[in-house]
């Protein structure tokens, strides 16, 4: 049994625990989770999504056996042990390639699936839930099962081939859009009990060939509408009433829990009655990454105060110009006015911002931010003019005054909510900063 599986039996054997997957490539957000796991003593589920990471190398320009090298190295520099360290891929299917017929998108889900998992990918979300060109919408639910377990026998016969740990599975239909939605206007439907029972059975008979039957015992999750969900500008709270009868279906069932994504920006509070509800694999990216960009804006405003403008980074204007010359990734997203769309590039909880960290421009700019600050260390005014929680940790003596550790304090932070609900740990807002 993986650590994984462990886990989810310890959660529906009645134990408060579940599990966090931050799904990021940012390097100072995956530091950043290495220091909350080893504070609070837990494994690392880092996930790579479908369109992040590919065998054409995704927006990232990574494959997943470059993205495995890319975390290892961070874990081994960063003093992590590697072997607390779960990757896992997420939406895996024909998300990237859905604008094209649906044969070729499917080929092009079987090469990934088979290079995750090739390249050590344990825990796996089969997500065929999209509808191709030549598909019907939406997409029934029978065709979505028959596409994920033919997924899944790929994955298992690759995982044999090489000699790896059969991998762990999670499925589903009413599976939210990667990132968030573009609106929350219209509302958000808990997926009912009924609806996840005809998804769970027509998946069970789409698993039930003889060489998928111990793949289906290792289905671990269904990912559901719990309903909670974030827009550009409005969150979706968690209301524990909303998902009562979803949660007590989930009991009735052997081995699997629910697993939430899109829980960005909730209250740990919130996250807490996630867990208690079964919801127990949390998905979070974009908040750690909105964490990362309001810390490094932060940074940005503090150089500006201290430095002549020639010798400052300007990384925000670098930035914003960076996201006006290539739109691709927030424009047909971002809507309305020219100043709407100005505030939506810097300030959206979708955070679309965080596409363009790794444009040479860019990463050339916050290099200079951080050099500057370390070669004039931010005075404590001005901490606590724009950082007013990471000033309260350098008080304590906990943290020192360098751009690198503020920034991965604050994100922190951030992932600190989901440690501490996954451990069902609490603590005061006071010793949460000095951690």
């Amino acid at each position: 049994m993986s650590a994984v599986q462990s886990l989810i039996a310890a959660h529906r054997q009645g134990q408060p625990v579940g599990l966090y997957s931050v799904c990021c490539s940012n390097e100072q957000v995956l530091l950043a989770a290495m220091d909350v796991a080893r504070t609070y003593d837990t494994v690392l589920l880092v996930e790579a999504t479908s369109n992040q990471v590919d065998q054409f190398g995704g927006y990232t320009g990574m494959t997943p056996p470059q993205y495995r090298d890319y975390v290892l190295r961070l874990a081994r520099n960063h003093d992590f042990p590697v072997e607390r360290l779960i990757l896992g891929g997420d939406h895996l299917g024909p998300n990237a390639w859905q604008k094209g017929p649906a044969d070729v998108a499917m080929a092009n889900a079987r090469t990934l699936i088979a290079a995750y998992v090739a390249a050590g990918f344990h825990k796996i979300h089969l997500d065929c839930s999209m509808s191709c060109a030549d598909d019907p919408t939406p997409l029934p639910d029978a065709i979505v099962a028959a596409r994920s377990a033919e997924l899944a026998r790929i994955a298992e016969r690759t995982a044999a081939e090489n000699g790896l740990p059969p991998p762990v599975y999670v499925i589903g239909t009413e599976v939210p859009v990667p990132g968030g939605e573009a609106s929350l206007e219209g509302g958000l439907a808990v997926t009912t009990p009924t609806a996840a029972a005809l998804t769970l059975a027509i998946h069970r008979e789409a698993f039930s060939a003889p060489d998928l039957l111990p793949a289906w015992e290792r289905v671990i999750a269904m990912v559901v509408q719990p309903g909670v969900d974030f827009d550009h500008s409005s969150v979706h709270y968690y209301d524990p009433a909303a998902a009562q009868a979803l949660s007590a279906f989930v009991e009735t069932q052997p081995r699997i829990v629910f697993e939430a994504h899109s829980t960005d920006y909730q209250t740990e509070a919130g996250l807490h009655a996630l867990v208690r509800d079964h919801f127990a694999i949390l998905k979070v990216g974009p908040a750690a990454t909105y964490a990362f960009r309001e810390a490094v804006f932060a940074l940005a405003m503090i150089e500006r105060e201290l430095l002549p403008a020639a010798e400052a980074s300007q990384l925000i204007d670098v930035l914003e110009r960076c996201m006006l010359d290539k739109p691709g990734s927030w424009a047909s997203y971002y809507t309305g006015s020219a100043h709407e769309q100005r505030l939506l590039r810097a300030y959206s909880l979708s955070d679309r911002s965080r596409y363009y960290w790794g444009e040479p421009e860019v990463q050339a700019a916050l290099a200079t931010l951080v050099d500057n600050l370390t070669r004039v260390p931010p005075p404590l005014m001005l901490l606590s003019q724009f950082l007013p929680e990471q000033t309260r940790a350098v008080q304590a003596g906990v943290l020192a005054v360098e751009p690198l550790a503020l920034i991965r304090h604050k994100v922190g932070l951030r992932l600190a909510e989901y440690a501490r609900v996954c451990v069902n740990e609490s603590f005061s807002a006071t010793e949460v900063s000095e951690r």
